[in-house]
């Protein structure tokens, strides 16, 4: 066999009720939506697309905490900052996850409206 997947195109979570998911994803975090179509919302995910996918009362389908996207930032502390002040609240404050040749790996972590596990990360030059 010469299949070989070698390129994530899509990651889909599962949410509750699509309109709230988009304006947490598309309002709070920044993202740009490239289309929606019934029940799917695709996202702009910097080389991966984001897909909600509303299943509405069947949320149980998809127990949050099984998956946990991260999105790399630049500056973990602005970044944070500037989300809690567009309101989203976080689990895990910035916090360092790994260090590696003179840096530092920074994490921050919060849930969506339907538990879904999100971190930002990013790496940051230790003095």
């Amino acid at each position: 066999m010469n299949v070989r997947l070698s390129k994530i195109s899509n990651i889909i979570l599962r949410v509750g009720e699509l309109e709230r998911s988009l304006e947490f994803y598309r309002d709070r975090l920044g993202m740009t939506v490239l289309g929606a179509s019934g029940t799917f919302a695709f996202l702009d995910g910097g080389g991966v697309t984001l897909v909600l996918n509303a299943i509405g009362t069947e949320m149980e389908a998809n127990p949050p905490g099984l998956v946990e996207v991260v999105f790399e930032v630049d500056d973990v502390d602005a970044a944070h900052l500037a989300l809690t002040e567009a309101g989203v609240q976080f689990r895990l404050e910035p916090r360092v996850v790994m260090s590696s040749d003179g840096r530092d790996l920074l994490a921050a972590d919060l849930r969506d409206p339907d538990g879904n596990i999100l971190s930002i990360t990013g790496w940051r030059q230790v003095s």
